[in-house]
This record gives C-alpha cells, sequence and structure tokens, in this order.
C-alpha cells in the first residue's frame, strides 16, 4: 500500500505534481479573481521553473504527473464512470458526458483540466466572447490544496470556492482507482461534500508525527468540516492530539502552510508576528476523548504539551516589512525532502540567511543538479528554485507537491 503520510519530515519516496499548462491561459485581467489569482502567470516560465522543482524531487523520490495518471486511471470503464458520474452531478451536460464518455483516455484528461469552451452564438462571436461549458483549473498544480496522506489513509479537499470543484473529482478518481496511490481508504471526501458550510483545504491539514497533527482554522477551511476530520481521524488512525491554528481572515495567509512548515525533527519556519508576541495568533489543543478544546499561550507550548519540542526559523528576518514581503512570497513555504532538507523560492534572500544562520546551507538547485554541489545525507540544506512566476499563483513548494509515501521518522 503506497500511501504512508506520518509526518511531514521522513524521507520522501514518491510524489504527486502537476505540471502547469494551458489551463492557466484561461486567467485574464478579467477572470483572474474567479480564478483566484492576484496576478496572470506566464506559462512557459512557470513550466520551466516547476520542472527543475520536479528534477530535485526525482533525485531523492519517484514522481508522479496528475496528467499521466489520470489519462491511465480513465482508460478503465470503472474509473471513467464514476468521474462522469459524479461531474454530472453538477455539471448536468449530457454533450459533455458523451464526450468524456467516448473519447480516448488523454482527450477526457485534457477536457478535465483544461475545460471545454462553449459553442459561442450571435452574440458572443460578435463580442469576441468565450466562456466555458466545464470550467479548466488553473490551480490543480497546487496538487496538495485538493489531496492530502494521513498515514495510510487521504483525505479529498472540499474546496471553498466552486472554481475548484473538478480538483477534487481528479484526485479522487485517482485516490480510489490507480494502484501507485493505493491507501486504506478516503478517511474525508470532500467531492461529495455539498454544505456550504463545510470547506477544508490539503494546506491546512499538517501530519507532525503518527499520533499529533495540526489544522488550520483559515479562511478556506471551517470549524464545521475541522470537526468532521477530526472525529474520522480520531475513529479511524493513530492520531490522538489535534493543534488548531485559528488563522487570520486576510489572503496573505489563506492556508497553515503560508505562515509555518516543518522543517525538521525540531524546527519549523512561521511567519513570526502570527506566532511570537502580542499579535500570535489563538491556539487550541484537543485530545481525543476530550469533549473540549484547551486554548494554549501559544504553539511551541501547544506542541511541548505533545512532547514535541520545536524552534522557529523566522520568515524574512528580523525586520516587520521584510518579513511581510517574503511570507507574501511563500517565504514560509518548505517542502522537506527529509529531516533537515528542504526545497525554497530563491527570491526570499532574508529568510535564507535565517536558515544559514541555524545551521542550513543554501544550495542553488542548477548547482545541486549539475553535480557542483554535493549534499552528504546527515547535512542541514535548502535547494532553492527560482519562481517569479509559480509564486504569482498563491503558493510555493509544499503547496505543489502531494507527498505520497514517507519513510517514518518517528
Amino acid at each position: 500500500m503506497p500511501v504512508n503520510i506520518n509526518s511531514e519530515i521522513g524521507p520522501l519516496r514518491s510524489v504527486l505534481v502537476h505540471e502547469p499548462g494551458p489551463e492557466l491561459l484561461a486567467v485574464t485581467p478579467d477572470t483572474r479573481e474567479d480564478y483566484l489569482y492576484d496576478d496572470i502567470i506566464h506559462v512557459e516560465t512557470a513550466q520551466t521553473e516547476h520542472r527543475r522543482l520536479v528534477a530535485v524531487l526525482e533525485r531523492f523520490a519517484t514522481v508522479h504527473y496528475v496528467r499521466d495518471l489520470l489519462a491511465e486511471t480513465v482508460a478503465t470503464i470503472e474509473a471513467r464512470h464514476l468521474i462522469i458520474r459524479e461531474a454530472m452531478d453538477i455539471l448536468q451536460s449530457a454533450p459533455i458526458a458523451k464526450d468524456l464518455n467516448d473519447l480516448p483516455p488523454e482527450d477526457v484528461v485534457r477536457v478535465l483540466i483544461e475545460g471545454r469552451e462553449e459553442t459561442p452564438g450571435p452574440l458572443a462571436r460578435t463580442l469576441n466572447e468565450t466562456g466555458y461549458a466545464l470550467p479548466p483549473v488553473p490551480n490543480l498544480f497546487f496538487t496538495r490544496d485538493t489531496a492530502m496522506g494521513l498515514g495510510k489513509h487521504v483525505m479529498i479537499g472540499s474546496m471553498r470556492y466552486g472554481t475548484r470543484w473538478t480538483e477534487e473529482l481528479i484526485m479522487k478518481t485517482l485516490f480510489a482507482h490507480h494502484p501507485a496511490l493505493a491507501n486504506a481508504g478516503i478517511l474525508y471526501d470532500g467531492s461529495v461534500e455539498r454544505r456550504v458550510n463545510y470547506t477544508l483545504e490539503g494546506g491546512d491539514v499538517h501530519p507532525l508525527r503518527p499520533d499529533l497533527l495540526m489544522i488550520g482554522f483559515s479562511e478556506r477551511s471551517s470549524p464545521a468540516a475541522i470537526d468532521e476530520l477530526v472525529s474520522l481521524v480520531f475513529g479511524n488512525t493513530a492520531f490522538t492530539n489535534i493543534i488548531v491554528v485559528v488563522m487570520p481572515k486576510e489572503n496573505t495567509a489563506i492556508h497553515l502552510d503560508m505562515i509555518f512548515t516543518q522543517i525538521d525533527r525540531e524546527q519549523c519556519v512561521i511567519h513570526a508576528p502570527h506566532f511570537i508576541g502580542a499579535e500570535r495568533l489563538s491556539i487550541l489543543h484537543w485530545s481525543k476523548g476530550d469533549a473540549t478544546m484547551r486554548e494554549m499561550p501559544n504553539v511551541f507550548t501547544a506542541l511541548e504539551q505533545c512532547g514535541m519540542r520545536i524552534d522557529p526559523i523566522v520568515c524574512g528576518g528580523k525586520k516587520r516589512i521584510m518579513q511581510e514581503r517574503e511570507q507574501w512570497a511563500s517565504g514560509c513555504n518548505f517542502f522537506a525532502i527529509r529531516p533537515g532538507l528542504a526545497v525554497s523560492y530563491a527570491r526570499n534572500h532574508e529568510t535564507l540567511r535565517e536558515m544559514e544562520s541555524s545551521g542550513y546551507r543554501v544550495v542553488a538547485s542548477t548547482s545541486f543538479l549539475e553535480g557542483q554541489e554535493r549534499i552528504e545525507d546527515d547535512e542541514r540544506a535548502v535547494i532553492t528554485i527560482d519562481g517569479s512566476e509559480l509564486v504569482r499563483g498563491g503558493g510555493g513548494p509544499r503547496c505543489m507537491s502531494c507527498p505520497i509515501e514517507r519513510e517514518d521518522v518517528w
């Protein structure tokens, strides 16, 4: 059973990614807010940057692509019928259902990811306007948002915004049917969630240890959905302690992994104003068997109560303006390949200086991939990638990497 995720830092063995593609062309100045973008991404540059990330990951783990696995999956009748049936529960379009049923697997994947444009009528042709009968999914390259391993189980996100509903179906189909993603079952299935106050996204869900789960109550993940996930986790997994971070309702921190990521057994990268000092966020601790949560002084005390000492490295360094600038540029969003080895954007210079001060060697991905610099097995290091375009999507390496299997470290 490939899926095994009991931490954020265990040595990576396999990971699921999606290279951004033509679906991003649907994001225009007029549509960018509908697609949850602050800016427009240059597709070819983003692809180059993403390929560099993947090249780094391939040095340590097996990398699976959403497009490849989905084409293999919808080649089977059962999986294709599943995704068509559940898509039509929302879309209700007989022509699209027929196409999805009749097209070869690669074309089915293209339609699901890149969308299907409407046939324009006379007015639309006159105005040169276009719309989508089936919307594209320009956020799909953030694979962690819509799927998350929890032990040997999987969580499928219930996305806060309707423009991402196709992503839920794609991930559910993959984890329900592809042998490379075999698991003990979908613990939380957001693809079938229709209640408006039940939303839950993977960027807010951090398994820190087999018994310890951290969750962000953010603008994207609601209390009702978190309550349901915790009930399922307590009843079906080894998790016995939940730490909830009560997030600010602001677009700089849409997920917990935009302000906190773990990179080693005793180290994390944080946006300091949210965790240290007078502006720190509320932290709640929920133990299995307790009817209520306890409010904690801060996240570090909460973790110590669970037997995990963890020290912070501050994103952006000591100056508030740099903390805010680099947090906005996903400076907290590290992806750990193993304890003490992580991937980050190269652009966040003050954060990387803080990493160096904490004993990490900063290695450019180009130097690493070309063999100019070697990273020892027990060395603490950060491998940096260019991200001038990827970062415009509002996420970093953790968002773009959905780990399938990690070795256990606890």
